[in-house]
């Protein structure tokens, strides 16, 4: 393997002294890049090794081997190439960028010390100067030339004299027929086109840019404008070519005049108007061509501009046309819109009417409702007055209208002492509450509707019954005050509330103050009473 997997930081810097010329690449293992690039340097140091020409060596490393190590190398980034020669750094690149490293190689002139072989043009057999000019004619295509050259076989002087005779004499035949026009061929054909390249310019690309020989004047040649960065553009663009290191051939030099384009056959005269074509057209098949475009005189560059001008104002006509017509879609758009937004609106606003109007239709028919009910009970006050001799068993206390046909603590009011103690004794003997009834009392306190009165009963029923279920073992859950205000403004008005109380166990004390929960009350009683008062809590 040509790539060189380099295990510490001593065998680093063997490697380095080691090789005159030598690659490194600093990687990670974390690295991305790195991986992806990895078969791209291994191919590329198998080339460089079967490259007789060059002398360079490759090697990797990974930042985990060198740790601390790495920092003497001022590595940055990964992936690095560094070349070193002679042991010091010359170079570096940073990031994947196979191309730049290639550069970087040439630049440095990683060649290899060739010895041996022969010098140029030597080892060829001197021809005879009219064996060298049947070579040149028939490079021409001149085949009488080669009929009527010299056949190397052993005559007798006489006819060996006379040969010669008729070969001077055909010689000076040709020459007289069309010397000016093969001597013109031939030195044409023969001309060395390297000949006339400059020195300096030669000697800069080999010597201090370490490119080859013949890659140089190549690159001169068939650069832009023979300069040093004509031909290095010339170098690297076709650095791949298999014919790069063939022979430069004798004859004038046919360079590109233009690009033509394979696809559709167009010629463009710069790399600018090929660029501009491959954009428009999406076409990507070039080719140099030799064919030279040819300029355009006054009269045609003329023509052409106001051909261009037409186009133009074409395409101006067409895009405010294009435009007025979006514009008009635009306008379109946002009228339909702003109707559309107008029904919507006014749909909304009917629909809120509606919700509004059902709204109050629902308030009057409640307050209807509450009219009628409070008539009922003024009609039954009435009758129970007139049943009564005029007195009323239920009073309207500041909080509202608290009808209640049972008074416990307090007399129809104005009767006097002996009045109280009548109706106290009745209260006593009234009293009879009955478990069986339980649903009974439970119904008759939901029947209180007005401002959610029977709701607030129910809810105070429940707590008693729950703190007594919930807490047995509490003593101060097994009492009930009657002289306090919630009792006696929210259970003790209300047909069913004390009766309930009564029937699950609770009795009055000897003063009257107060409930209290008698010893032998049934829990399961309890229990089933908290049940029902949440079930017609939730329903109230």
């Amino acid at each position: 393997m040509t790539l060189h997997e380099l295990e510490s930081p001593t065998a680093l810097q063997s490697f380095i002294s080691s090789n005159k010329n030598a690659v490194i690449c600093f990687s990670a293992t974390w690295c991305g890049p790195c991986k992806r690039s990895k078969p791209d340097l291994e191919e590329m140091a198998s080339q460089y090794a079967a490259d007789v020409t060059k002398n360079v060596a490759f090697g990797i490393v990974y930042e985990h081997v060198l740790r601390d190590a790495i920092h003497t190398y001022g590595v940055k980034a990964f992936p690095t190439y560094i070349l070193f020669q002679n042991g010091r750094e010359v170079e570096r690149v940073q990031g994947v960028n196979m191309n730049g490293i290639r550069v970087m190689i040439e630049a440095a002139g990683c060649n290899a010390d060739l010895t041996g072989g022969e010098t140029l043009g030597g080892g060829a057999t001197p021809l005879s100067p009219a064996e060298a000019r049947a070579q040149r004619l028939a490079k021409l295509g001149d085949t009488t030339a080669l009929a009527d050259a010299p056949a190397k076989e052993e005559k007798s002087p006489a006819e060996d004299v006379e040969m010669k005779t008729e070969e001077k004499a055909n010689d000076e035949d040709i020459e007289m027929k069309d010397a000016a026009d093969i001597d013109n061929k031939a030195e044409a054909s023969s001309e060395d086109p390297t000949a006339k390249l400059d020195k300096v310019l030669l000697q800069t690309l080999t010597e201090s840019m370490g490119f080859p020989l013949l890659r140089a004047q190549k690159g001169l040649l068939y650069g832009n404008a023979q300069t040093i960065d004509g031909a290095v553009d010339w170098i690297m663009q076709h650095q791949d070519d298999d014919d790069i290191d063939e022979p430069i051939p004798l004859g004038p030099v046919v360079k590109a005049q233009s690009y033509k384009c394979n696809e559709c056959g167009k010629i463009m005269s710069n790399i600018a108007n090929l660029e501009t074509h491959a954009n428009k057209t999406g076409h990507s098949d070039f080719e140099e061509s030799t064919q030279a475009i040819k300029p355009l005189t006054e009269e045609e560059k003329a023509a052409k501009v106001k051909e261009i001008k037409a186009l133009l104002a074409t395409k101006r006509a067409q895009r405010e046309e294009l435009e007025k017509a979006e514009e008009k879609e635009r306008e379109r758009q946002r009228r339909l819109m702003g109707k559309e937004m107008s029904k919507t609106r006014e749909q909304m606003e009917m629909e809120q009417r509606k919700r509004d109007a059902q709204q109050r239709k629902r308030e009057k028919e409640a307050a209807r409702r509450e009219r009628e009910r409070i008539r009922a009970e003024l009609a039954k006050d009435k009758a129970e007055r007139r049943a009564n001799k005029g007195k009323l068993q239920s009073t309207l206390g500041v909080e509202g209208y608290n009808p209640s046909a049972i008074q416990y603590d307090t007399a129809a009011g104005g009767e006097g002492q002996a009045a109280d103690a009548d109706h106290e004794e009745h209260r006593h003997k009234k009293i009879q509450a009955s478990s069986a009834k339980i649903d009974e009392y439970i119904q008759k306190v939901s029947q209180y509707r007005a401002g959610g009165d029977g709701g607030k009963c129910l809810k105070i029923l429940s707590v008693y019954v729950s703190n007594v279920v919930d807490n047995p073992g509490e003593e101060k859950y097994r009492t009930i005050n009657m002289e306090n205000k919630v009792f006696r403004t929210k259970v003790k008005p209300f047909i069913g509330g004390k009766h309930l109380l009564v029937a699950v166990g609770f009795k009055e004390n000897e003063g009257g103050t107060a409930l209290v929960l008698k010893e032998d009350a049934d829990p399961k009683l309890l229990a089933d009473t908290k049940e029902k008062l949440n079930a017609a809590l939730e329903a109230y």
